[in-house]
């Protein structure tokens, strides 16, 4: 994981991956509600989704390694008008000490590291969720079909992401692959995408 080089991604104008939320993320987010709550966003990047949740009345702090990813999330919630609610810590997702904590939502939305790697991100993330609380995923899977969208070679599965969760104390409600889509810069792919809805008991 070089952050360099995803500095180097994020340094045009353009954002990378688009500033429209992603419909997994908002599936399982729209019906929670943000106020007074707040929420961490891992690997949030550009702030898509961070920005979307602020929108919708969260405390959202967006913990990314590419300090340009996080710049450009914070103005965009700056145009946004939700400034108030944006936080940003530049951190690794195996490393990270968030300054909100605990949260009552967390959101990883398509942080694609090695299988080893993900799992001690899951596990890290999930102290930090409070009874109640909700933690979300979204991953190119593993059973990606052909002729799909490939994305990154490190893909989680149902049954990494379900190791990945044990012992956390969060009940799995969703883990599933969905016929999805990915914005590109050619617009929307095909992609098999893994989804995971878990809470922590109250």
């Amino acid at each position: 994981m070089d952050s360099n080089a995803w500095d180097q991604k994020y340094s045009t104008e353009e954002f990378i991956y688009t500033k429209i939320e992603n419909r997994f993320v908002v599936e399982f987010c729209k019906d929670l509600d943000g106020t007074n709550k707040k929420a961490i966003d891992l690997a949030g990047g550009e702030g898509r989704n961070s920005v979307w949740l602020a929108k919708r009345g969260w405390q959202v702090e967006n913990i990314d390694f590419s300090q340009i990813a996080l710049d450009k999330y914070l103005q965009f919630a700056k145009e946004e008008g939700v400034e108030d609610n944006a936080l940003a810590t530049c951190a690794d997702a195996l490393t990270f000490v968030p300054k909100l904590t605990p949260v009552d939502l967390a959101v990883v939305a398509y942080m694609q590291i090695p299988e080893k790697d993900l799992a001690e991100a899951i596990r890290r993330i999930s102290q930090h969720v409070a009874p109640g609380g909700n933690l979300v995923g979204v991953w190119h899977s593993r059973d990606n079909q052909e002729g799909s969208f490939g994305g990154p070679s490190d893909r989680p599965s149902v049954a990494s992401m379900t190791a990945a969760l044990q012992g956390t104390g969060l009940v799995i409600e969703v883990l599933e692959n969905r016929d999805g889509q990915i914005q590109t810069k050619e617009g929307l792919k095909p992609s098999v995408t893994l989804v995971l809805l878990a809470k922590r008991p109250l």
